[in-house]
């Protein structure tokens, strides 16, 4: 289950089309701007991802608290899943829609989508 959930937590100008129709996000600013209000969910998953840097939420009955910052066009988090430490990993974020694809180790790791609610 851990593996599950550290690969879950793996954030558009005029970027060329993907084959898979999801988008990079580039800068931190197109980021907040598409969580603004909005929560990230997937099933057994609910998430607050906050302009200041802070991660909160819960995850399959457990508490999600983190921090989070943007680097060199990835989505860098530090999270902690019911008191264990997930650790520190920067995540390529993609968009489609009202669907963020994070995928973990700057882009080379496992993805995992999350929907904009």
């Amino acid at each position: 289950m851990r593996y599950v959930l550290t690969a879950v937590f793996v954030g558009l100008f005029a970027l060329p089309a993907q084959a898979d129709g999801f988008y990079k996000v580039d800068d931190r600013n197109t980021f907040v701007s598409l969580l603004d209000g909005r929560e990230l969910t997937r099933v057994g998953i609910k998430l607050r991802v906050t302009p200041d840097g802070q991660i909160q939420g819960r995850a399959f009955g457990y508490d999600v608290t983190g921090s989070w910052s943007w680097n060199s066009g990835y989505f860098c988090r530090d999270l902690y899943w019911g008191g264990d430490d997930l650790g520190q990993n920067c995540q390529e974020v993609k968009v489609q829609g009202d669907t963020l694809r994070f995928t973990s180790d700057r882009g080379v790791g496992d993805s995992a989508d999350l929907r904009l609610k």
